[in-house]
């Protein structure tokens, strides 16, 4: 049977033995969803070393139940509360052995990966993408491509970071009508092929690959990010210590992408706190008096609006109750 842990527990234990790949999916909710991602990473063709921990944010579905039946070794670490999806992939991590003094760094996994439950990998994903790792040494972080159900692209698999001026250009709808400008659309990269490999600010936290050097020198999550905004942040981080981000449009997986969170005003909510956290963390300090104002106003009245729209839903009865997973990102709007 595999060990269950609460919030209360966690400590920083290694894992049994050094492995090639530690793999931390947090869930909430998804029962079924989670038992598709978990079939497709052990269907998986590769010779590597894995490691999988599943983060349960106190699910009411039998989530718990099902990994601990299904999926026997698989580690299960159930909290007893949503405490968010930063603190719920740090759980993880540290399991792993992150973020404590005990474990030598030679002996920590050589690669993270964190993978939603609404994630389904093809057979030799992980495999290709710890390879391609392999042969870029100063690759900290990568993804790959993100393909939705209707066959679209994810777009936030591939991003640059928000700054004032791509913020900008994403508040006042220039990107959305050129979507393959360099400038108006930099932060969703539209003008790249999809298959491309090419260098990017950052990939999507639903499938977010890290050097085990790069966790190092980066640290864990930010958990003051419940919900979205903490791959960025971390991107950011990973970057700002000396590392490249990739992502490899030669790898492909699909992302269910559920859309309940998109129905709830306190996932908004969480959304633009998310948007005015990362500014004032990485950019508030660089940004003269009349921007950081406009800016404020932006995410201020823009959200406002957001919210309000969602709160008319909710009232008029289109909507769900209660706080959302922190497992998948709205789909539009990704910071």
């Amino acid at each position: 049977m595999p060990m269950t842990q609460t919030v209360a527990e966690r400590q920083p234990v290694a894992a049994p033995t050094t492995l090639d790949l530690a793999i931390v999916i947090l869930n909430y909710n998804t029962v079924d969803l989670l038992r598709d991602c978990l079939h497709s990473v052990l269907q998986s063709h590769h010779t590597l070393q894995v490691g999988v921990c599943v983060v349960d944010n106190a699910s009411q579905d039998g989530s718990v139940q099902m990994v601990e039946r299904e999926f026997p070794h698989v580690h299960v670490i159930a909290n007893g509360a949503n405490v968010g999806y930063s603190a719920g992939n740090n759980a993880g991590l540290r399991w792993f052995g992150f973020g404590g003094q005990q474990t030598p760094p030679v002996d920590l996994p050589r690669y993270v990966l964190l993978l939603n439950p609404d994630t389904v990998l093809s057979p030799g994903a992980l495999a290709a993408m710890v390879n391609y790792m392999d042969t870029n040494p100063r690759i900290g972080a990568a993804g790959p491509r993100v393909r939705r159900l209707d066959g679209s692209l994810d777009l936030a698999c591939r991003r640059s970071f928000p700054t004032p001026e791509v913020s900008f250009y994403r508040m006042v709808g220039l990107s959305r009508l050129f979507p393959k400008s360099r400038r108006f659309n930099a932060y969703n990269l539209e003008y790249l092929p999809e298959t491309a490999v090419h260098p990017v600010d950052s990939v999507v936290g639903a499938y977010m690959q890290v050097r085990r050097e790069a966790v190092l020198d980066a640290g864990l999550l930010d958990e003051r990010f419940f919900m979205y905004g903490e791959d960025l942040d971390w991107a950011k981080r990973i970057k700002d210590a000396g590392w490249e981000i990739w992502y490899n449009g030669a790898v492909e997986i699909t992302h269910v992408k559920e859309a309940a969170s998109r129905q709830s005003a306190r996932a908004r909510i969480d959304f633009y706190e998310a948007m005015w956290l990362f500014y004032l963390k990485h950019y508030r300090q660089r940004t003269n008096w009349l921007l950081d104002k406009f800016i404020m106003l932006g995410i201020v009245g823009k959200g406002g609006l957001d919210v309000s729209r969602h709160l008319w839903h909710y009232c008029s009865g289109k909507a769900t109750t209660g706080r959302p997973a922190p497992v998948s990102k709205i789909n539009a709007d990704t910071i």
